[in-house]
């Protein structure tokens, strides 16, 4: 685990947004009395995704509106690599998986594309859009090489779809979600190999059971 800290800049302050502030009530009021306090990694959640990352100040506001010592806050958004602490791009972050399965299978390329276009990693880009860095297993190894840009994995990359994937972020389009090859789920590449009849799964196979006539009085009644 490396050391994660506060990024050197922070802003003069921080202040929930009417709609990230109801939000968050609403979390709170997930626990009973006293136990607001559970609702903290969801809180900066909403921070981040209102502000792009967490800061300082935002860790002392959500830590006095749960009645939490600060340090509290501050061991749990260092704790959690999903916490930006640093301002990220204002058009995409960027996290490229870089372990085995996808290594094996090209992610050095997309490494290499970052690099070029945006820059060292954990830093922004030039023109502040773009924010990457090398993470490792998110999790989708049978659709590597993969990465995860903002809220959403990108699969079956490699170097020129992925191009086309900052271009479009750059442009500020928001492309599709998923395989970039058109792959269903986790299927193997052109399409599923078993189970591709649809008869298996489309209710026409299902017998049909026959309902006996129930009676239409009660056994006390026909007494």
């Amino acid at each position: 685990m490396s050391v994660r800290r506060l990024a050197a800049v922070q802003p003069d302050g921080f202040a929930f947004k009417p709609a990230t502030l109801k939000e968050a009530q609403a979390w709170m009021a997930n626990y009973p009395a006293g136990k607001q306090q559970s609702a903290v990694i969801p809180i900066l959640w909403l921070v981040q995704k209102q502000e792009g990352w967490v800061s300082e100040p935002a860790i002392r506001t959500v830590a006095e509106l749960l009645g939490m010592p600060v340090i509290r806050v501050l061991e749990i958004a260092t704790f959690y690599t999903m916490f930006m602490l640093e301002p990220v791009g204002t058009h995409a972050l960027v996290q490229v998986c870089g372990t085995t399965p996808c290594q094996t299978r090209g992610s050095e390329e997309l490494l290499a594309v970052c690099k070029r276009r945006i820059g060292p990693q954990n830093h922004r880009s030039a023109d502040g859009k773009f924010y990457w860095q090398e993470v490792e297993c998110l999790g989708a190894c049978s659709n590597a090489p993969m990465a995860a840009i903002n809220d959403y994995y990108y699969e079956d990359l490699d170097a020129a779809s992925f191009e086309k994937l900052l271009d479009d972020f750059a442009a500020g389009r928001n492309p599709p979600p998923g395989s970039v090859i058109g792959r269903q789920g986790a299927s193997p590449e052109g399409g599923p190999l078993t189970l591709t009849d649809k008869t298996l799964y489309d209710g026409s196979r299902a017998k049909k059971i026959k309902i006996p006539n129930l009676p239409t009085k009660t056994p006390k009644e026909t007494a």
